[in-house]
């Protein structure tokens, strides 16, 4: 499972002309299941995604996690992110969870996040979607 978490000023997206996800500052989210992945993988990532220390205190350290701060999480599934990219031209997806596989996953980080914060907003599974948003810094990290 990777996720990868960018520090972002405002975020949504969009399915067809209509958004059915948007945050103000916060986390943006692209998550990618793989094959093998389970639910000791999502929990593991849902606390540690909510923990990471990624936004500025006072000092300007970063020091502080997006609860602490209270901004909001926009995930959104990214199964391009379980590409295999070491060889050729084109990329390969035999390392990416099969779709309902994936869906379940993804699903089952979705819970295990808005367990533990309710600022969470999502794209849709396996939609064609348009995300947008304003990476703050730029701060962008790989979790997995």
């Amino acid at each position: 499972m990777k996720v990868l978490v960018q520090r972002s000023l405002a975020a949504k997206v969009e399915v067809d002309g209509e958004i059915v996800g948007a945050i103000d500052h916060g986390q943006m989210v692209l998550v990618g299941i793989e094959k093998g992945d389970t639910e000791v993988d999502t929990q593991r990532l849902a606390d540690k995604l909510l923990k990471y220390r990624m936004f500025s205190d006072d000092d300007g350290k970063m020091n502080l996690n997006v609860q602490q701060v209270g901004g909001g999480v926009l995930l959104v599934s990214q199964f391009t992110l379980a590409a295999e990219t070491k060889k050729g031209l084109r990329p390969g997806f035999s390392t990416a969870a099969i779709p309902e596989e994936g869906e379940r996953l993804f699903n089952d980080f979705v819970a295990k996040v808005r367990a533990q914060y309710d600022k969470v907003e999502t794209g849709r599974f396996g939609a064609d979607m348009k995300v947008q948003f304003t990476n703050d810094g730029p701060v962008t990290f790989m979790l997995d």
